[in-house]
């Protein structure tokens, strides 16, 4: 927060590198805060010229006679951080630099960078930028627009924060062909000093804005960003905001040995990172703006269950369709409701959702229709579709909405589609903050997104798990596989580090020859399974190294010299540690637990449909740790295959509360642990209710740590 209103709402601004030159940004930047009307005092600042645009030029920051809270720098980097130093000698509250060839380009503009941001530190002055658009408030009480975008936009409750100045340019066009007004604008760049979480704490705290739009290309901090968020989109004043991520279909996993490394692409961290924090994903600059409209009206969703009043057919089955797969309901009207739709509409008309008042609807039909749903206790919110027929009324029918609006808690999203004959109507929604779109798919989309946020805020909370750890043999475990230089655990291993942290495992015994496998085996009592053990043999099923559902002595002994047979035909550079023999598990579904270790946001989390299943069918979550019982929760519910573990055709509903538990341990040993690099459960079986989850297999990486933060 420190500073920050100095750049947003600054009493004197300052454009050093001001120009002489139209079309130089120097000069566009000058003359936009000048002519866009700016309420402060401004000083252009050119050693070369007596006067910009009429106003008196300075040579220098340090010849300004009055105090200055924000310099505006358009320099070239080495005359920047001269310029630096001279507002740090002025007492200047914040810089914006807007002018590029920092860290963008290399190691020398880099070093720059890094001096410049130290000595803004040491100075207490808040950097935005370098390589950025600008800055932009259109508050009447500031009317700044100090940025090289020659379009002021509207003033509004709505801030948009972006990494791409280019963006910002376009973004700023769209928005003026819908009169779509802001509250703050600002343009980030290199993020040198301030970043996204930095403006997210402020506007939250900004009473002009209600909603917040980020264009996001890369975050620099996880686990932090996720924990500071989760407060402003969910605390006590909570605060909707939008992003829309650069990359999503080009980011690919990693070339990783576990199945979670392989399907972690970074979309992954960043998709998991926007669930943990509460925000809300978009995937078009268009989406983000109707969500952004929806959420600007200040009503939430309570529930899912719509009503939708049309005057047309076709519209309605659409937003029907785009209904359901938004992730809501269309609402069973009360008895009493459809009565007074039936006195109200004509015979012709359908009374049930979604309600037709047929194509020569009056405002009366509208009103009265809207009102009796809106009531009912079974509707959650309403779409209105307005499709322009020769008797529609357009305006008055946007006032009736009005009126019905202003009396209910329950959002109302209206489609008024068709540009000129409902362009008086849709101008009074939007004056009264109802949203409103021209094609019904998209008021289905945003109410689906009120819908989310209602969800999220509404969430359940329960009580953390008590959990005790043995830390210190967990400890010895790794330490020792390392020692040996090796960078995996074996089985073995792997199942004594996971009982260390709570985990269900099975009996299980290394054998070294065929006659310790058969007495193992005998003392386990049959069925067992037989597995290769070898640090260079991690896909034991790819190396033909498991046996399952042996019963007998001879079975054992028989799979015992065929699994080192397949080991040493596979590689026989492997080292072989021995067979290991292991319980037959007890029937359960098979679910994958897992993690990959990103640099930036840490240990990444992985849950999902396992077995074999795991890289065919991907149905998986990821959440950032540390995550507590709360979003292990909704990781075990966030899958597509949860209504198998809740029990489906005569199978038992399994033991999914042990899952929430082990995700948490999972979490924990993670954290207390940075040598591990890659972890898979897979499978884990999950029994029936009350029956907890067995570890059946598990594969390790490690990593030193100190060979890990280089890398």
């Amino acid at each position: 927060m420190q500073n920050l209103e100095a750049i947003f709402s600054p009493q004197s601004v300052a454009v050093v590198g001001a120009s002489t030159t139209p079309g130089k940004v120097g000069h566009d930047i000058f003359a936009n805060i000048l002519k866009g009307g700016y309420t402060g005092t401004l000083f252009p600042v050119n050693p070369k010229a007596k006067s910009i645009l009429s106003v008196k030029a300075y040579p220098s920051l340090l010849d300004i006679p009055d105090p200055i809270d924000l310099a505006i720098l358009v320099l070239p980097p080495k005359a920047a951080l001269l310029a630096v130093e001279e507002a740090a000698q002025k007492g200047v509250k914040g810089i914006v630099i807007v002018s590029a060839g920092f860290r963008e380009v290399g190691e020398e503009g880099r070093k720059i960078e890094d001096q410049i941001v130290a000595k803004c530190r040491e100075a207490g002055i808040r950097l935005v930028g370098p390589n950025c658009l600008g800055v932009i408030n259109p508050n009447p009480a500031v009317r700044m627009n100090a940025s090289f975008s020659n379009r002021m936009p509207a003033p509004g409750h709505i801030s948009f924060i972006s990494q791409s100045g280019a963006l910002c340019t376009s973004v700023l066009d769209f928005a003026a062909e819908r009169d779509f007004g802001f509250s703050k604008f600002i343009s980030i760049g290199n993020k040198a000093d301030v970043d996204e979480l930095d403006l997210l704490r402020y506007l939250h705290q900004d009473e002009d804005t209600q909603v917040i739009m980020i264009y996001l290309e890369e975050l620099r901090r996880g686990p932090e960003f996720i924990r500071e968020v989760k407060k402003i989109t969910s605390g006590d004043r909570p605060t909707p905001v939008l992003v829309i991520k650069s990359g999503r279909t080009a980011a690919g996993a990693q070339a990783a040995a576990s199945h979670t490394g392989s399907l972690a692409g970074s979309e992954a961290v960043y998709d998991a990172i926007f669930q943990q924090a509460g925000i809300i994903r978009v995937d078009s600059i268009e989406e983000l703006f109707n969500f952004a409209s929806a959420f600007a009206s200040r009503k939430t969703a309570t529930g899912n269950k719509v009503a939708i009043v049309t005057n047309a057919g076709g519209p309605g089955i659409v937003a029907t369709d785009m209904t359901v797969s938004s992730g809501l309901q269309l609402a069973r009207f009360q008895e009493e409701t459809v009565e007074a739709l039936v006195s109200h509409l004509p015979a012709t008309a359908n009374v049930h959702n979604p309600v037709d008042v047929i194509g020569d609807a009056t405002q009366d039909r509208y009103e009265n229709a809207l009102e009796a749903v809106i009531k009912d206790e079974n509707v959650d919110g309403a779409l209105v579709i307005l499709t322009p027929q020769s008797m529609t009324n357009a305006l008055e029918t946007a006032k009736a909405i009005v009126k019905i609006d202003k009396k209910t808690h329950k959002p109302i999203l209206c489609c008024f589609m068709g540009i000129f004959d409902v362009s008086a109507g849709v101008k009074v929604l939007q004056e009264n903050q109802i949203p409103v779109y021209r094609f019904p798919e998209h008021a289905a989309q945003a109410f689906g997104a009120l819908y989310r946020y209602s969800a999220w805020l509404n969430r359940q909370h329960l009580a953390q798990f008590d959990l005790k750890h043995d830390t210190d043999k967990a400890r010895e475990i790794i330490q020792k596989a390392l020692d040996e230089g090796r960078r995996s655990l074996t089985e073995w291993e792997g199942g004594e580090l996971l009982r260390c942290y709570g985990f269900q495992t099975l009996p299980s015994f290394i054998a070294k020859s065929r006659q310790e496998a058969v007495e193992y085996a005998q003392s386990l009592t049959f069925p067992v399974v037989l597995k290769i053990v070898s640090p260079q043999i991690l896909h034991k099923s790819d190396a033909q190294g498991v046996k399952i559902n042996l019963g007998s002595p001879e079975e054992v002994a028989a799979a015992y010299d065929e699994i080192l047979a397949n080991a040493k035909a596979y590689n026989p550079e492997a080292e072989i540690v021995g067979v290991l023999v292991q319980k037959m598990a007890p029937r359960g579904e098979e679910v994958i637990l897992g993690m990959t270790r990103y640099p930036v946001f840490g240990p990444l989390l992985m849950f999902g449909l396992g077995g074999i299943f795991v890289e065919i069918f991907k149905d998986v979550v990821f959440r950032v740790a540390p995550i507590g019982r709360n979003e292990a929760r909704r990781m075990v519910r966030g899958i597509r295959g949860y209504e198998l573990l809740k029990g489906v055709r005569g199978r038992p509903a399994t033991d999914t509360s042990s899952l929430e538990r082990f995700l948490v341990c999972l979490s924990d040993l993670v954290l207390d642990h940075p040598e591990i690099k890659e972890l898979d459960i897979n499978p884990m079986l999950v029994h029936e209710a009350g029956q907890g989850a067995t570890v059946a297999d598990c594969r390790i990486i490690l990593e030193p740590v100190d060979d890990a933060a280089t890398s």
